[in-house]
């Protein structure tokens, strides 16, 4: 059989190219292997920040929704305030009438309603003066700080104060009066 001198020539070039081939094959691949790294990488990190943003829009909805009455009960509290100064000064003598006790029965149930929505009232009198829950309208008799007089009941709804309570607080004038006497 005679041989080819091209194929020998052939056969001696091509480990070359060959080796060639594959190193800028493993180069290519290592490449594409740092690219599809990034990818990934940059895929979990889109998918994690949505996560966040759904689980962000998720709470403000929830926060929404808890709050979305607040300006309807900021309405309806004068009213409630109304009644109650208004069976504070009932005369004695027709306290018993049954209308009164139906007025009563009215301002209660207003309550239970509102206090089914989340609305509390914030407990004042004999307190330490919170800024963050009562609004300081004056001073009087009484141990400093506390708060002896409350003016306009203050009210929360859940955990957010919707109106803080007006309160007069003591300037330890009682305090100093006992210590003197």
């Amino acid at each position: 059989m005679l041989e080819n001198p091209e194929r020998d020539e052939t056969a001696e070039a091509m480990p070359a190219a060959t080796e060639i081939d594959i190193d800028s094959l493993s180069k290519a691949l290592a490449t594409e292997k740092e690219k599809a790294a990034t990818y990934l990488a940059n895929w979990q990190r889109a998918q994690a920040d949505f996560t966040n943003y759904k689980r962000r829009t998720e709470q403000e909805c929830q926060e929404t929704s808890r709050f979305a009455n607040t300006t309807l009960l900021l309405s309806i509290l004068p009213a409630l305030d109304d009644f109650e100064r208004a069976l504070g000064y009932v005369p004695p003598d027709i306290a018993e009438q049954p209308w009164v006790d139906g007025i009563r029965l009215i301002v209660r149930k207003l309550q239970t309603s509102l206090e089914a929505q989340g609305l509390s009232p914030i407990k004042a009198l004999g307190e330490p003066f919170d800024p963050r829950l009562h609004e300081a309208a004056a001073q009087g008799e009484g141990e400093e700080g506390m708060v002896v007089g409350e003016l306009k009941k203050g009210y929360k709804l859940f955990d957010r104060v919707i109106r803080p309570t007006t309160v007069v607080v003591g300037n330890g004038a009682a305090v100093e009066k006992k210590e003197e006497g």
